[in-house]
Parts: C-alpha cells; structure tokens; sequence
C-alpha cells in the first residue's frame, strides 16, 4: 500500500500552498460558516445546540459537542452519517461493508455491535429513531447535525450509551424556498437532490424533499462478465407539515419513505496461516497488502424498504411546556450471496442417498470440472474434483465465495416494525435560575431475523428464510427467530444556576425492556447431512423437537452529571459523568449448541463461549475539559480528557466451520478506555478558516470470560488515533462571484477489528490436519497481520458561487488511498473476511436556491 504519512504530509502541504488568500482583497470577502468542530466557535454569531434537550450556545456547553451548520454541511458536501463521521474527532464508522443496514459507528472506543442495539442514538428533530438500520440514510433537509460523546441516555433516551447524533432538518417559513443539486462522477455516479419549502395558510407550512443516487461502485466480479459488486441505487421522498394551531399549539408531521437496492458481501478471505505459507504465501497474508479479486458465481443482493411516520406536539401551557411525539417505523432488508463452506466439503462429501444431497453434489461436481485451472484468489485452486487438497492430491482449495456452486449460498433477513411515544414537560422560562423536565417514554420493537444457506444448484438465491428439498435452492442450515421487545423509561433532568458564573445539571432515566424470542425454524431434517436443520434442535424418537420460546427482563438506571465554570465570557470548564445502557438480548436460537460442536472439540479446544442470550451493556463515563476562545473569536479551542469503564461489552462475532456461517453476539467483561481530544479552529482573515482535531484513545481488555486469551488487548474497531486538519477560502473573484474551496485530511490510526489480536489461536484445519498424518499445530493461525494500517483520505472541493447558484469540482479520496473498510476475523476459521474502502471519487455538482 501507499506510505499512508507521505501522502497526508504532502497533501496538506499542497491543500495549504493553494489556499493561501491575498490579504487585502481578504478583507472585502464576506466571512464564511466553515465547519464548525468540537469546541469551535461560529464564525458570525454564536452557534445554538440542544445536547441537553435545552437551547444554549456551543460555548457553554458542559460537554464535546462537534457542531455542523447548514453552510458547513454544504461546504464540506455531507449527505449521510459516512460524510460527517469523517470530519468528527474520535468517531469512526464502518458503513455497507455487509448491507445497506450494517452501519458500525464507534465513539471513544465504544462500538455499536452488529446484530446487538446500537450503541449510538439518532435523534431527528427532536425525535428518536428506533431502528439502527436508519443511522446512515439521508435524513431530507438537514440544516444542523450535533455529535455528542460520551453516555446520553439519562437525556436522548434509548442506545446512546457512546453518544448521540443530533439533526435539526428544514421548517418551512414565512416565503417559498427550494433548491435543487445535482452530480455526476465517476464509475457512472449521479446524485440528485431537490426540496421545496412553502407556507399553505397563516400558521402552516410544508416541507417536501427527495434524492437519488446511483452508482456502478469501485469492483467488478471478472467470472460474471464484470458484474458490479459494490453497486447502489437508493431514493427517498419526504414531507413536513407545520402546523401552529394556536399561539400556544405546534403540530409537526413528517412521513419518509425510501428504497435501496445494490450489493452486498463485498469481501475477500484472506488466511491467517503462517505454517501453511512454506506451500503458499497466500496463507499467511497482511491484510492491509490484500489485492481484492472477486468471482464468485452468485451475483450478491441487497435490498432495504424503509417507512416511517411521526407526529410531534409542542403546547405551551405557560410556565410549563408539553412535547409528546409518537413514532412508527417500518424497515426490511434482506440480501442474497454466494457462501463460505467449500473448504469444508458440505456439499461435496459425504454422498448422501437423499435427492436433494445428491443433486447438490452432483452440480459441486460439475461446476469444478467445468473451471479446473479457473485462477481464483490465491491460495485457492479449482483442482479436477471438489475433494479439499487436504484429503484428495488433486483436488480443490476454494476458500470463499468460489466461482463454483461448492461453497453453497446464504440469505439473510432482518425485517423491524416498531411503534414509540414520549410525553416530556419543562419549565418555559429558560432563563430561570432553575430549569427541570420530565417525561416517559414506552416502545415495542417487533423483529424477525433470518439467516438461511442453501445448497447451489446453479439456479440462483430463493429470496425466502427456508426454501424445502426439491427447490431451487434447498435450505441445508437455519437460523429464524422472531424478537418481541417491551420498552418502559422515565426520566428528568434539572439545570441549575448555582452562581452567575457555576452552573449544574443532573439528569435520571430508568429503562426497563422486556425481551421475547420465539423460533420459527420448521420441524424437519437437513437434507444434505441428515442431521437437525438448527443445532439447536434435537431429534427425538426420530421426531424433530421444536426450541423453546425464552424471554428476558434489562432494566438499568442512568443518571448524568454535568458542571461548568465561565470565569469570562471567552473560557470554559467542564466536567460531567454519566452512565451509558445497552440492552441485553438473544442470538439466533442454537448458536451456542452450533459453536459446542463445531469448536469446544478434541482437536481444536477453542474455549470459546457463547451463549444463546447475550448479556447488557453497562458503562461508567467521565469527561473533563476547557473551551473558549481568543483574539476577539478570530482562535476557538477545546481539550478535554476522557475515561469510560465498560461491562460486558457487545461484541459481533462471525463465526465460519463445517456449518457455513454463524453471526453472534458475544460480551467481553470488563474494557477501560482513557483519552485526549483537543480542537482548534483558527480564523487568520475574515474569509479564511483553518481547523484542526486530534484524538488519542488508549483501551484495554481487563477480563473477559468469552476468549480469556485476549486480556490485555484493545477494544476492537477502535483507532488508536484520529486526526482532522482543515481549510476553507472563499475568496471574491467578480463582483458578484466568489470562488469557495475546501480541503480537508483525515488521518485513522490503526485499528483491530477483533477480540483477538496479535495471537495464535487452534482453528478447523487443527482437527483437520491429523486425519491425514499430520501434527494439529500446524493448523494453527496467527492473527498479527490481522490489525488495518493507519490510512489518510484527502478531500476537495472547488466551487463557484454566484447569486443563488454553486457549481463545484469535488474529489474524495484524492490521492486514491489504498485502505480497508473493514477486516472481520474468523479466529476459529484461520483468517478474515476483508472489505475494501472507498476509491477515489470525482465530479461536479451544480445546485440552485430559490
């Protein structure tokens, strides 16, 4: 890969020779809203944020708050959480590795876990959202976003146990507005977005807004004619309606609905095998030199519907204020793709007497002599039988995702339909020197998850949990459960004004859900191995016997304390600490029986355990730290220390054997996380910004019963590091014309992905290996290569602006660093499924206000 240091030392270099503005014409430009990090202050007027339910400046905020304006979001061209995530110090995110759903954002070292609750809340409008699926959608109109660290639950309620994301979308107004932008780039890219805000009659206003977007993505599948593999065709409409009913009466409406469709999977497996490199090096690779090759037979699918509707009411009764809002939201999503287990001859071997397993081995058979010699990713190798080298001198290595029908096929479902509500009342006088709220909150979540493999046939992916013998697509493994959960809350906050410059708050919330799972996997046989169709069922008297339905009470209290010291208007101390709450839950029912069989063995001893019920998450947070600014507002700066104790962290576990794949939650017990984070934003002349962030994070696993090898280790998906360094011009270049650049550089240190770290571990190929001659050790992997270099993406963007109309040259990624999405070890497997990040992207955008 490219020396990551030298691309980001000499992009900077160059981003800064280019903006240097001439002083004296400097003086005439208007000043810009550049964007506005933790702790920086607006560059005319100061900005407002909500993140304690209350309207203040950023300034005395008691808490690292990063702060996007409507001019920063258009500067920096933002349109989904991927955008923003980039620009924020200490908060990384993961995006559409998997499926348009699979979004992983992680604040100070705290990971919103895959298949678990997310650990970060959305909040839009003043409205939480329900589904994690939601937390990278184009929200509409956004004119404000709000990054909160740290626990916010005792105040934004549900899953904010790392933070919050905070978005204020477009009111409609007293006069018509609306604009349109459109885009087009490279890989036949094209992004369209319109709004129109207008007022009906005194009092009521609509907003109505769309976007589109699509895209061919970066990779090509070479075995199906160069088929795209990260594609993406995505819409969504959305309306408003305001309404002031009365003086004291607000009635806000909003619908949205949306549709994708595109990829999924786009991975690599990469072996982690270092006695094994003597025959290839392939075995024993650095993640960070993978080549990505992809051509598997099966042309992977995602598709996500989403619908929500909510009504919010704001009524002032006087001294106190009534908010109650209510929510439903409605999202599916399911993808198709190639599977994982050839290696592992499930379709191969043994030849069973039934139809189906015949079938299915006979078109395995078929696909590998027809692409004997086909060259797939290395180490892999289609020999002229299916047989494992391993056993068979002349066989086959296919690793995952083959071009043949060997390694099977996987759908996977999750559909969520949920209803919420929230009352709150508030004292109205915000300037009273004592200021309270209360309120509660209920949701019902109802959620069926499927994750189904098949045996391939040659004819394509069922889009359906269980598909019979027979079928185009026989079901040989089932995981189906459907999830019912129960939400109760209460909270309040009071905000006190102990002295002119002293200020104090403290907030409590009790959550209570009640969690049911009932399974939905059939009675009945898996036709290949004869065997239960779920681990977890047992066979009794040759009769299937169904698995039990279970249920689970969480419930936590969350209390949040917050000071602030204004000794002048120009600084600030804070400190606050808080409790952060993730519910506990169940995996897919015969998990822990699947993981006991496969790994808990002779020949392997993995020790690792897993459970059918995962445990909640409970974090203990403190912060503490200095905002303010100098030079008349020219120099805003923020720093601030951090410590978080974490219990029973949620941790996603992919598990790959014999069986195919397995997607788990597990806990670690205990993980300390301590940090620095310090921002500065720098006006030099009136139209020239210059902005900057760092972000240290220092983790540690203290105990952890489910791999106790791994104490000691980091907290996985957690950079060390991250740093943000800026710059915004806009400078006159007519006299009613003015030239705005942006550039900007993100540096992210290095990150495990994993539990297991710079390890060994025993895997499958440990109770292979012996079966023909051979010491278990050498089956062995280790997992050093397994942690994502540090990387650097650059961004630029050039435009002009004339009146009401923008035209901009834009480039992400510039200098087309070469870096990983996402690296997903499979400890017991002996490697990882490895995801690409973006390429570079190029175009220009032309967008219209009026």
């Amino acid at each position: 890969m490219k020396s990551a240091t030298a691309i980001g030392a000499s992009a900077w270099v160059i981003a800064v020779m280019l903006l240097a503005p001439s002083p004296a014409s400097a003086q005439e430009a208007p000043a810009p809203d550049a964007q506005t990090d933790a702790g920086a202050a607006a560059e005319a007027g100061e900005i407002i944020v909500t993140a304690r339910r209350v309207s203040e400046t950023l300034q005395e905020t008691p808490a690292t708050v990063s702060v996007f304006t409507s001019q920063s979001i258009e500067n920096a061209g933002i349109r989904t959480a991927t955008d923003f995530v980039g620009f924020t110090p200490g908060v990384t995110i993961v995006a559409n590795s998997a499926e348009a759903g699979d979004n992983q954002i992680n604040i100070r070292g705290i990971n919103s876990a895959r298949d678990a609750e997310s650990s970060v809340a959305l909040v839009v409008d003043g409205i939480l959202k329900t589904n994690t699926a939601v937390l990278n959608q184009d929200q509409g109109t956004v004119r404000q976003i709000e990054v909160l660290k740290g626990p916010q639950g005792a105040i934004y309620g549900r899953n904010a146990a790392a933070g919050a994301i905070v978005m204020t979308t477009l009111r409609p107004g007293d006069e018509l507005e609306g604009g349109v932008r459109l885009s087009a780039g490279n890989n036949d890219s094209y992004n369209g977005a319109a709004f129109v805000a207008t007022p009906l009659t005194d009092g009521a206003g609509v907003v109505l807004s769309a976007d589109y977007l699509t895209t061919d993505g970066f990779y090509r599948n070479r075995f199906l004619d160069r088929a795209v593999v990260d594609d993406r065709e995505a819409w969504n409409v959305n309306g408003r309606l305001v309404v002031e009913a009365d003086a004291a009466t607000t009635i806000d409406a909003k619908l949205r609905y949306g549709e994708l469709d595109g990829a999924s999977i786009a991975f690599n497996p990469v072996f982690a095998l270092p006695n094994f490199a003597a025959i290839n090096p392939a075995f024993y690779e650095d993640v960070n030199e993978h080549r990505f090759v992809f051509d598997s037979n099966i042309r992977p699918e995602n598709r996500q519907e989403t619908f929500e509707a909510s009504v919010k009411v704001d009524h002032d009764f006087g001294a106190v204020t009534l908010t109650a809002w209510s929510l439903y939201s409605d999202v599916n999503n399911f993808l198709t793709a190639d599977g994982t287990s050839a290696d592992f001859a499930r379709y191969s071997i043994p030849a069973a007497s039934n139809p189906t397993a015949i079938a299915v081995r006979n078109a395995c058979f078929a696909s590998t002599a027809a692409l004997t010699g086909y060259p797939i990713n290395p180490p892999g190798v289609i020999g002229q039988i299916p047989i494992p080298t391993l056993f068979a001198p002349n066989g086959s290595l296919f690793t995952a995702y083959s071009p043949t029908t060997c390694d099977g096929t996987q759908y996977q479902q999750r559909d969520q339909r949920d209803v919420s509500f929230e009352v709150r009342l508030a004292s109205s006088d915000g300037a009273a020197p004592i200021r309270w709220q209360v309120g509660g909150y209920y949701l019902n979540i109802d959620r069926e998850v499927a994750v189904s493999l098949g045996g391939d046939l040659g004819r394509g992916v069922l889009k359906q949990p269980y598909a019979p013998p027979g079928s185009d697509n026989p079901t040989s493994q089932l995981y189906w459960d459907k999830f019912e959960t129960d939400v109760y809350a209460v909270f309040g906050a009071v905000d006190a004004d102990l002295a002119d410059t002293l200020k104090a708050s403290a907030a409590l919330r009790y959550d209570r859900e009640e969690r049911e799972v009932d399974n939905l996997v059939p009675a009945v046989l898996d036709p290949i191995t004869g065997g239960p169709i779920n681990p977890g069922q047992r066979v009794v008297g040759g009769v299937v016997q169904p698995i039990a339905s279970q249920s689970q009470t969480f419930e936590q209290l969350q209390p949040k304390i917050s000071l602030s010291y204004t000794p002048t208007d120009a600084l600030t101390a804070f400190a606050n600490w808080g409790i952060g709450f993730k519910s506990g839950g169940f995996n897919n029912q015969g998990s822990s029986a699947l993981v006991n069989q496969s790994f808990n063995i002779p020949g392997i001893n993995a020790g690792l355990t897993i459970d059918d019920q995962f445990r909640k998450e409970r974090s203990s947070a403190f912060e503490a730290g200095l905002k303010g600014t100098l030079a008349d507002g020219a120099v805003s700066y923020e720093v601030a220390g951090f410590y978080t104790r974490v219990d029973d962290m949620q941790f996603f576990e992919f598990l790959v054997g014999s069986f195919g794949l397995l997607r788990v939650v597990s806990n670690i017990d205990e993980v300390d996380i301590k940090g620095i984070e310090a921002n500065l934003n720098v006006r030099p002349i009136r139209n020239w910004s210059v902005f900057g962030s760092v972000n240290v994070t220092d983790s540690e696993i203290e105990a952890n019963r489910s791999r106790p090898a791994t104490v000691g280790n980091k907290s996985p998906y957690t950079a060390d590091y991250t740093i943000n360094v800026g710059t915004q011009l806009t400078q006159p270049i007519a006299t009613d014309a003015d030239l705005v650049v942006r550039a900007d550089w993100r540096r992210t240190g290095p990150t495990w992905f994993h539990t297991v770290q710079d390890q060994e571990r025993p895997t499958v190929f440990s109770a292979l290996v012996p079966l023909v001659g051979l010491p278990a050790a050498l089956g062995t992997a280790r997992y050093d290569i397994n942690r994502r270099d540090a990387f650097d993406v650059v961004n630029l963007r050039v435009g002009v602006e004339r009146g009401a109309l923008r035209v901009t040259a834009f480039a992400e990624n510039l200098f087309e660093e070469d870096y990983l999405e996402e690296v997903i070890p499979a400890a017991e497997f002996g490697g990882s499924f490895v995801s690409p990040g973006a390429r570079r992207a190029y175009g220009l955008e032309v967008a219209l206000r009026f």
